[in-house]
């Protein structure tokens, strides 16, 4: 926008200090993000990417707001353990036990999927893909780095003691006397709350994903990873760090006790101490019937929203229509409600395809450009965002290229790609359908007919037979008779 934008100042809510912050970067004209990456060890369900939407907004709007971008996105092939604290098997070595494929091959396969699902959420790509196993090096320099003054060594790795830094816990606001409850006990730990940054293959084991190092053969711990990649890529401090609200309770806070050693830093009530500047953090997906979970078996992911019919930015709507950090509930309902949402929003681009983008600046769209700048920069509000946009588009008795040319402004921070977009392609063909769509349009044209002869009983058998094989008619599309399979 020309200068709207300017007029807000961009405010972000910082977990750390838990209030909201005015955006200033640590380097004038430049963002720095980095945001945790899947591991990939299975296909990533859609409570996964609802945190690479939501990061995607934080990246359109701070390339919106003028900022030179730079965007991280780390790829986990080696280090999580099925315990998201301190206990269990690699993810990685666990899915490749028992199969006739490496866990190379499983990481690439799955890091391919979840690129898949990044490229049909019209997620933008990082300015740089950070895969774990290349940075082994690094991540032991790292270590070596801090061992001396904050580290211990026991048969089974190399562990942080997190009394050795100040304010360990402080992102978390979860630390108690017996330190965080979700970390199981390891013989001889100093502290519940330390963490292995390094750890030992175990004796007469041997893994697939194994280096030599200082402390013996093993492999990195999951938390190290995001330290030394965040550090050699982006630098510290950089300005945002972000992740899914389940990070902020132990992987962050460990995170963050790492950058804290290696910076010799000391409180964090200076936030640069912690490697970032702010720390943002997306709420939960929340799914009743108890399919997010990646052990249930079919699992939501989003292939399994494209086999039931849903063109993969009605997702996208759906996480859009609610602010970031709360939470938001699954439903089938309620993920047709925003693909409705959606049609009726392309229905309306459509009109404005043969346009000449043109001037934005035309003073009926005064109100919906400010409230639409208002409410991105109050903390990303994308649910007011969104009925901006709507209000832009049925302002009457403008110049077309002016309208199209707001659209596109604000579509630039959405990433709807609503241009690009026409009604027939949100219409996907569940897997399931017995019926073709060449069929689909046979019965609807009999019935237009019948209509049109007021044969209205016809008219009536019509739709109840294609009611009866999947089909819900939809009268009163005003571009003309729409459907969707169900």
């Amino acid at each position: 926008m020309t200068d709207t934008p300017t007029r807000n100042e961009l405010k972000l809510f910082n977990s750390l200090t838990r209030k909201l912050e005015v955006f200033e970067p640590v380097r004038e004209g430049e963002a720095r993000v980095y945001t945790c990456g899947p591991t990939v060890y299975n296909y990533p369900h859609i409570g996964n990417m609802r945190a690479y939407v939501f990061a995607d907004v934080l990246g359109r709007t701070l390339t919106w707001k003028g900022y030179d971008l730079k965007h991280v996105i780390n790829i986990t092939d080696v280090g999580h353990l099925t315990d998201d604290a301190d206990s269990g098997e690699d993810k990685l070595e666990k899915a490749a036990a028992g199969t006739d494929k490496s866990i190379w091959d499983i990481a690439r396969h799955y890091t391919d999927a979840f690129k898949a699902d990044i490229a049909a959420l019209n997620i933008r790509e990082p300015a740089q893909w950070s895969v774990a196993t290349d940075y082994i090096a690094p991540m032991i320099d790292f270590a070596k780095s801090i061992a001396d003054k904050h580290c211990y060594e026991l048969d089974s790795g190399l562990y942080f003691d997190v009394s050795t830094v100040q304010d360990y816990g402080k992102l978390a606001r979860a630390v108690t006397e017996e330190g965080e409850g979700r970390i199981d006990t390891v013989e001889a730990k100093r502290n519940a709350a330390d963490f292995a940054i390094w750890r030992k293959t175990p004796p007469g084991e041997k893994r697939q994903m194994e280096w030599d190092s200082p402390w013996g053969k093993g492999a990195p711990g999951w938390h190290l990873e995001c330290s030394v990649m965040g550090e050699k890529l982006l630098g510290f401090p950089f300005d945002i760090h972000t992740g899914g609200i389940d990070h902020r309770e132990i992987h962050h806070p460990n995170e963050i006790a790492q950058n804290q050693a290696f910076c010799g830093c000391g409180s964090l009530d200076v936030a640069t101490h912690s490697g970032a500047k702010i720390w943002m953090h997306n709420n939960f997906l929340v799914e009743r019937s108890g399919k997010m979970s990646k052990s249930s078996g079919e699992f939501l992911r989003l292939q399994l929203l494209i086999d039931k019919g849903f063109h993969p930015l009605a997702y996208r709507m759906m996480c859009l229509q609610a602010h970031y950090r709360s939470e938001l509930e699954f439903s089938w309902e309620g993920l047709a409600a925003a693909l409705t949402r959606l049609k009726r929003i392309i229905m309306a681009v459509e009109r404005l395809k043969e346009e000449v983008s043109g001037d934005p600046s035309h003073q009926k769209f005064t109100p919906m450009r400010e409230k639409f700048a208002a409410s991105i920069s109050d903390d990303l509000n994308t649910s007011v965002a969104l009925v901006a946009l709507e209000e832009a588009l049925a302002v009457k008795k403008v110049e077309g290229g002016a309208k199209r040319a707001v659209v596109e402004e604000m579509d630039r921070v959405l990433g709807i790609s609503l241009f690009d977009l026409t009604r027939k392609d949100l219409r996907i063909r569940p897997k399931s359908a017995a019926i073709t769509e060449a069929e689909i349009e046979d019965a609807l044209a009999r019935r237009k007919e019948a209509k049109a002869e007021k044969d209205f009983a016809t008219s009536d058998a019509i739709r109840e037979e294609l009611a009866a094989k999947g089909v819900e008619v939809m009268d009163g599309d005003p571009l003309g008779w729409e459907w969707r399979l169900t």
